[in-house]
């Protein structure tokens, strides 16, 4: 895994979206980083003992959520027992721990959605997520591990996966051979945030003490349509769009985050305004001809 030292960081799920970006960041600010990913084992059962770190960021997991309604098991081993298995090394060590867990408000109640809102998983994955949440809280109140429990909203940027609803509209609006932009509904709206600010806000998590769970996003939310436009009007490239009509089970309408609770503990604030990251998606996105 490398040299390890007193100073360094680990990061788990170092080959996802979120950890590429995230360790490039860090060591461009000179800080000693240490990697686990998917190759180096199981989390669940891997033996983190040997290592000398400060502090952990967890990205590591299983993030399907169609996959988790066919195939729930492995989804808990890894969310929670990989968890428990960090938690256990910083219970050991004194490590602290950044812990990323997902959205797991269901349809919100109130607008924006802010920490107290009452919480309803809506699928395996999000319940998974929220199970090594309270093993995170059982941990900092029974044995002093200081732990900030991150859930974020929706995540875009360069280097996200096609099946993601930006890179895949981005896709179809770029790609000269689909003659029109085809989405399940135009109607849904979701807050987006950029990968920098939520890797500032990782990065900003870095020696807290204490328990503390935070939401994390822009603090508005955008429509598929207006995600849509905004593809066609920052590339220049227009083309029909519609809806196929195949509306999700139990969808969510409207949902942003109330991140004042963060902002006020660290300073952290969002700086990429919406058009300004499809437009960082765009430069980087494979052009086809």
């Amino acid at each position: 895994m490398g040299v390890t030292g007193p100073n360094t960081i680990l990061v788990t799920g170092s080959d996802g979206f979120i950890g590429r970006q995230l360790v490039s960041t860090l060591r461009e600010s000179g800080r000693a980083v240490l990697e686990f990913d998917r190759k180096q084992g199981d989390i669940a059962t891997f033996d983190f003992s040997g290592l000398q770190v400060s502090h952990i960021i967890h990205l590591a997991s299983m993030v399907y959520v169609p996959l988790s309604w066919e195939n729930p098991a492995p989804f808990y081993r890894t969310n929670v027992m990989g968890t428990v298995n960090i938690l256990d090394y910083c219970r050991k060590t004194g490590c602290r721990l950044t812990y990323v867990s997902s959205y797991i408000y269901g349809t919100p109640r109130y607008l924006p959605v802010d920490e107290l809102h009452p919480v309803d998983p809506g699928s395996p994955y999000n319940h998974s997520k929220f199970m090594a949440e309270e093993a995170c809280r059982f941990y900092a109140s029974t044995f002093g591990v200081p732990v900030v429990v991150f859930r974020p909203v929706n995540i875009y940027g360069p280097g996200q996966r096609s099946d993601f609803l930006i890179p895949f509209i981005i896709g179809q609006v770029t790609d000269p051979a689909v003659p029109e932009v085809t989405v399940m509904d135009l109607r849904p709206r979701r807050d987006y945030l950029y990968i920098s600010d939520f890797t500032d806000a990782l990065i900003r998590s870095i020696g807290m003490e204490g328990f503390h769970v935070f939401n994390l996003g822009s603090g508005q939310s955008v429509s598929v349509e207006e995600i849509i436009t905004t593809v066609m009007e920052t590339s220049g490239i227009t083309k029909p769009f519609k809806a196929s009509g195949k509306e999700r089970p139990n969808e969510i309408w409207d949902v942003f985050a109330d991140i004042r609770k963060y902002s006020e503990a660290s300073g952290w604030k969002p700086l990429t305004p919406f058009r300004e990251g499809i437009r960082h998606c765009l430069s980087e996105h494979p052009q086809k001809t």
